[in-house]
Order: C-alpha cells, then sequence, then structure tokens
C-alpha cells in the first residue's frame, strides 16, 4: 500500500492565511485577532491587532484548536453542544478548551488536514466569513 506525501502548511502558508484573514476582516471594518495552527497543533501564526478586545486572541486560538481537533468548521458545531446535541457532553479539560463558536476552519491540502484558522475579535458569522475567505485564498 503506498501513500501520497502531503505538503505540510508552511510558515508562508500560515503567513498567507493571517494575511488573507486581515484584510478580508478590514475590507468589512471589523479589527480581528488570527491564529494559525498546523497539523500537530502548534503555533505557525498568529496576529492580534491592538484595537481588537483583549480576549480576541484567546477566542482565535481556541477556535482554531477546535476546528483542527474536530475536523470540522466550528460554525458546523454550534448546534452540537446544544442539550441532546452529540457534544453537549464532551470534555473540555484538554489541552486547550474547545470552542464552539463560528470563525474555526480547518485548513485541507490534497483532501487531508494539514491546519486550521482561527478568526476572533468580529461577530461569528463575519469571522467565519474571513477564515473561510483565507482558506479558500490558500488554494
Amino acid at each position: 500500500m503506498s501513500t501520497t506525501a502531503v505538503t505540510p502548511l508552511t510558515i508562508q502558508d500560515a503567513e498567507a492565511l493571517v494575511t488573507a484573514a486581515r484584510h478580508a476582516a478590514e475590507a468589512s471594518g471589523v479589527t480581528v485577532s488570527v491564529t494559525v495552527l498546523d497539523a500537530g497543533g502548534h503555533l505557525l501564526a498568529f496576529r492580534r491587532d491592538d484595537r481588537a478586545v483583549l480576549i480576541s486572541g484567546e477566542t482565535s486560538t481556541r477556535k482554531a484548536y477546535t476546528a483542527l481537533l474536530l475536523n470540522t468548521p466550528t460554525a458546523d458545531l454550534v448546534d452540537a453542544v446544544q442539550p441532546g446535541g452529540p457534544f453537549h457532553t464532551l470534555p473540555t479539560a484538554l489541552d486547550r478548551p474547545l470552542l464552539f463558536i463560528a470563525g474555526g476552519v480547518p485548513v485541507h491540502r490534497d483532501g487531508r488536514l494539514i491546519g486550521a484558522i482561527g478568526v476572533g475579535g468580529g461577530a461569528p458569522e463575519q469571522d467565519h466569513g474571513f477564515a473561510s475567505a483565507a482558506v479558500r485564498s490558500l488554494a
């Protein structure tokens, strides 16, 4: 059985994701923090604007971590944590607590998970749009 190597998320990719998300946010008049993690959950790039809400940096990191760990955009998980949802009792005593608010998006290359981006600072729907736009720009 052969496997095809997939190029991992590079620092250059991560910086491009941060720039794309920041430009998308600025075009909408929103100030955000952006976090990019590699497939192992290691921080590759981070940008926190001094005009953003202080907690937005932690928020962007937790959104990226959640999207990476569950390999799903966090926007798709909001209903899953409601009472009766499949993740309602998911423990949060992990390395980093999960955050089920839109704005975290996994990054794939050739169908494989290579990292994730998290955006915090705008409304959840805006953050999701900024992160999604950044991922599309990488392709």
